[in-house]
């Protein structure tokens, strides 16, 4: 049994290394109406309409229209909350069937109740801009040069709707900024606050995309390519110390279980990095990129 069995989202949370016996008693809870409309939803919504201003404002930087970026977020968003939902499921498909082996279509449904994969959403929100943009004729790989600006917005607000429902936490650590988290037994446990790290690292993200890269753009998807190789990188490394990992079924490497999205980022990775390195070489001799060039 892992810790996130065993940590209840009622935990209190308190960093005694930083701010002695204090301690955050929040609930996860923000209003108790029907199901309960949890910090976690709101943070979300947040970032996602944060974001939705904020690609819209830069639209014109990279020849589109605020109606192409509302209209690829109308569909991608829904759909990718979809994907991010599925993801879940996939990986984490024992949590989803009944005694006798059927699966549990009503318990899927139940996205209240947690369990969405960031990964998921992406895959199949970028999918779903390809689709858009192919019907409504405009530039995808500029599309998504603005569109991953407003993701890593969502992102930053999103984790701390992990940290409401005390989730997404690392293991067991010393260090000075460690999180204490209390199990149903009392008992305490010292953790690396992971949502904290990935919220911290895609703001360093979108501060670089949006401050150093967007400006020296030399080709359509080097944004694209830039979020993938920075939040690649940077979820790698922290899915290596997450508690609560999501696995690639029973494939194993050197004896150990396959963190199935630490595998994805190695991937993203590795496949950016060589696609980024060849678009700055094709790109060398060509004109700048400049602001509101329509591709």
């Amino acid at each position: 049994m892992s810790l996130k069995d065993i940590i209840p989202n009622t935990s209190p949370i308190a960093f005694p290394g930083l701010f002695g016996d204090w301690q955050f008693t929040a609930s996860a809870k923000a209003l108790d109406i029907g199901n309960g409309i949890y910090w976690y939803g709101i943070f979300i919504a947040a970032g996602l309409l944060l974001g939705l201003w904020f690609c819209m404002r830069q639209a014109s930087r990279f020849g589109l229209t605020e109606d192409n970026v509302m209209d690829t977020v109308l569909w991608g968003m829904p759909l990718g909350i979809v994907g991010a939902r599925l993801y879940y499921i996939i990986f984490y498909l024992d949590l989803y069937k009944n005694s006798d082996g059927s699966l549990n279509f009503v318990k899927m449904v139940r996205v209240w109740d947690g369990g969405l994969a960031i990964y998921g959403g992406v895959i199949v929100g970028f999918l779903t801009a390809y689709a858009v943009s192919r019907v409504k004729k405009f530039s995808y790989l500029s599309m998504m040069d603005d569109i991953v600006m407003g993701v890593l917005i969502g992102q930053i607000l999103g984790r701390w709707g992990n940290f409401m429902n005390r989730e997404v936490f690392g293991r067991e650590t010393t260090l000075p900024w460690r999180m204490r988290l209390w199990a149903n037994d009392g008992q305490f446990y010292d953790v690396h606050p992971t949502f904290l790290y990935e919220s911290l690292w895609n703001l360093a993200g979108f501060l670089l995309i949006w401050l150093v890269m967007t400006k020296r753009r030399r080709f359509e998807g080097e944004n694209l390519l830039c979020y993938f190789l920075w939040y690649g990188a940077g979820r790698f490394w922290i899915e290596g110390i997450r508690e609560d990992q999501l696995y690639l079924f029973n494939a194993t490497l050197f004896g150990a279980r396959v963190p199935v999205s630490q595998a994805l980022s190695a991937v993203l990775v590795i496949v950016s990095a060589i696609l980024l390195a060849r678009g700055l070489r094709k790109a060398k001799d060509a004109p700048v990129a400049g602001e509101g060039n329509v591709s």
